[in-house]
């Protein structure tokens, strides 16, 4: 790992770093560590699905979590991690012809990269996913000896089934004239999963897009369950009430199979974009939502939470 300073806050102070992948490949990335004397306790946050930054924006649709996730945790004596996915920001490559086990390897060199660290307390390192992420955090719980694991809207069943409910979820949430295109959409769905699953290159042309085949091919194939029943280290699993993409009671499994239980949270009014709406829950709703900054209690509580764990 290389890396040069940059400004931080009151609370912590920045290093722009690189941190080499399993095949040569660079990812660039910001260590945030806590104001005071190191080395710290510290995290790797992983984002969600898609061409995302450190931050979780993909070009104008900007979730804007990376930043205030870490500004929190530094402000509770704890650095991280984040970065840019491959293709994206200081990041080179294709993003489309990234699988989903390449991202999962991608995490686990940001982990080994974090620990190597001078500032770093390398048996005090945890992760912080969220959706795609918290999928990958899991396999990390279950592959590494980690201190501690969060999982933000992760879901707790294979692939496929995964995306069916998220399908089936997003066609019901249309309403008015739209509601009549519900069975046709579900139709659609399903025809370009098979599509995908039969797909044998990295990108495909589905449905008239270029799409990233390897990556729904890995996805759709992975079940998570396994993963959850090995992992040791403490768990907190939060999902909100209101998201549309992974099922919340895919928190009482996560809760049965972590060895030891885990503590989980369904969050009233929270959507998968960790944004609070009272309004009844549609993806039509994102573009509003994303006005607001992430839920403040949402960030707390997972800093609150590593805080005490990583010690």
């Amino acid at each position: 790992m290389t890396g040069r300073s940059t400004v931080g806050t009151t609370h912590s102070r920045e290093l722009e770093i690189t941190a080499t992948a399993d095949d040569g490949v660079p990812l660039g990335g910001t260590l945030t560590l806590p104001a005071g004397q190191g080395p710290h306790p510290a995290v790797v946050f992983l984002p969600g699905s898609g061409r995302l930054d450190r931050d979780s924006n993909a070009g104008r649709v900007r979730m804007c979590l990376g930043r205030p996730l870490a500004d929190a945790l530094a402000a509770h004596g704890v650095a991280s991690l984040r970065y840019d996915r491959r293709g994206v920001g200081a990041t080179p490559g294709d993003w489309r012809a990234v699988g989903f086990h390449t991202n999962r390897a991608d995490a686990a060199a940001a982990l080994r990269a974090l620990r190597a660290h001078q500032e770093i307390r390398a048996e005090t390192v945890g992760v912080v996913g969220h959706s795609e992420g918290a999928v990958h955090a899991m396999w990390l719980g279950a592959h590494e000896p980690l201190a501690a694991v969060v999982l933000l809207a992760g879901y707790a069943r294979p692939g496929v089934e995964a995306v069916e409910w998220q399908f089936s979820q997003l066609a019901g949430s249309l309403r008015g004239p739209a509601r009549v295109l519900r069975p046709a959409l579900r139709r659609l769905a399903a025809r370009h999963l098979a599509r995908l699953a039969d797909t044998t290159g990295d990108v495909a042309r589905v449905g008239g897009l270029r799409l990233n085949a390897r990556w729904w091919r890995e996805q759709l194939a992975h079940d998570p369950r396994a993963d959850l029943a090995h992992i040791q280290a403490p768990v907190l699993a939060l999902t909100g009430e209101k998201d549309l993409q992974v099922d919340p009671d895919d928190l009482e499994v996560i809760a049965r199979l972590v060895p030891g239980g885990a503590e989980t949270h369904r969050v009233p009014d929270l959507t998968h974009i960790l944004r609070r709406d009272p309004g009844r829950p549609s993806v039509l709703a994102y573009r509003r939502q994303l006005r607001k900054p992430v839920e403040p209690d949402v960030l707390s509580g997972v800093a609150r939470w590593l805080a005490d764990r990583l010690r």
